[in-house]
C-alpha cells in the first residue's frame, strides 16, 4: 500500500496528489511515468510524475478528472492509500546537446512539461516555457512554471488572461523573432502536439512529443500503446513515452485514442449513477 500524503484541487478539473513512494522518488527521471491501481478491483492507469522529493520519499502526480477512475482517485483523502504503484517506467527524456529549448505544455500537459523544463533550467539551459489553457480560470502551477524556466509565456484560447492565442502562435512568434532552438518538447493533447510538430518541421527544429496513450501493463506485453513512428510500430510504455514528433503518425494515434471511448463512457456513466455528487463537481 502507498499512503496518500496530500491532495489539492488545482482547478475544478485538475487535482494534485502527493504519495509516499520512496523507491520511485529516488530513481525517477523527467519523462518517466508510473502506473497505479486504487484498489484490488481497480483499473490500471498511467500518470506522468510531476515532481519528486527523494528526501521525503514522495512523488507528486497531477491528473484530470475525466473518467471513472480519475473521479474515484480525486475522492481520496490524505491518510488513504493506493493499492499498487509501479515505476518509474519508460525512458527518461533525452536532452543531449540542448542549449536553447522551448517546452510546450497544453492544459494538463503543463504538469508534465514542468519537470522537463525544471531539469533543463537546473542544467543551465535557456528555457522558454509556453503554457496553453482554455481559459484563465484553468491556469494552474503558474508560480512553479515561472521558476522552472527562463521565460514563461502563458496563453489562453479565449484571451481571458490577457494573451489570446494557441501555443503554436506563441512558438511561431518566438521563432520569427530570430530565436533558434536546439530542441522543442511538446506535451499535451494529440492535436496540439501534431500542430506543434508541423510548425517546427518548417523551421527544422528537433521536436520530442510525449505519447501518453492508452497503457495498461507498462511492459509492452499488452500492445495497447502501439504508436507508429517512422513507419514502424513502437510501444509508448517501453520505447517512449518520448518520440521524434516529426516521425509520429498522428492520424493513427488519434484513431487509436478513441477506440476505447465506448467502454470509458460506460464506466463513467456507471460511476456517476453510483456517485451522483461526482456529476455535480464536474458541473
Amino acid at each position: 500500500m502507498f499512503p496518500i500524503i496530500e491532495v489539492e484541487e488545482l482547478n475544478p478539473e485538475v487535482v494534485r496528489m502527493v504519495v509516499e513512494a520512496p523507491a520511485i522518488a529516488r530513481k525517477h527521471q523527467p519523462g518517466q511515468f508510473i502506473i497505479l491501481r486504487i484498489d484490488e478491483t481497480g483499473e490500471r492507469i498511467p500518470l506522468t510524475v510531476n515532481e519528486t522529493d527523494p528526501e521525503a520519499g514522495t512523488i507528486t502526480v497531477v491528473f484530470q478528472k475525466v473518467g471513472a477512475t480519475t473521479l474515484q482517485l480525486a475522492d481520496l483523502k490524505p491518510g488513504d492509500a493506493l493499492q499498487d504503484l509501479v515505476g518509474p517506467l519508460g525512458k527518461p527524456t533525452d536532452f543531449a546537446g540542448a542549449k536553447r529549448v522551448a517546452v510546450i505544455g497544453g492544459g494538463l500537459g503543463c504538469a508534465i512539461a514542468y519537470p522537463e523544463a525544471k531539469e533543463l533550467h537546473d542544467m543551465g539551459v535557456e528555457v522558454d516555457l509556453i503554457a496553453g489553457f482554455r481559459t484563465a480560470d484553468l491556469i494552474f502551477m503558474e508560480d512553479k512554471l515561472e521558476a522552472a524556466c527562463t521565460n514563461l509565456i502563458v496563453v489562453t484560447d479565449d484571451g481571458s488572461n490577457g494573451r489570446r492565442g494557441f501555443v503554436t502562435d506563441a512558438l511561431r512568434e518566438r521563432m520569427n523573432s530570430g530565436i533558434r532552438y536546439d530542441l522543442v518538447i511538446a506535451i499535451g493533447p494529440v492535436v496540439m502536439m501534431d500542430f506543434v510538430c508541423r510548425l517546427t518541421k518548417e523551421y527544422g527544429v528537433r521536436t520530442l512529443v510525449s505519447m501518453n496513450t492508452v497503457m495498461i501493463d507498462g511492459t509492452g506485453m499488452c500492445g495497447c500503446c502501439r504508436v507508429k513512428v517512422g513507419g514502424e510500430y513502437k510501444h509508448a510504455c517501453i520505447d517512449g513515452p518520448d518520440f521524434d514528433g516529426h516521425q509520429v503518425d498522428f492520424t493513427s494515434v488519434m484513431e487509436r485514442s478513441v477506440q476505447f471511448r465506448q467502454f470509458e463512457t460506460q464506466a463513467l456513466n456507471n460511476y456517476r449513477r453510483q456517485h451522483p455528487e461526482a456529476t455535480m463537481r464536474l458541473g
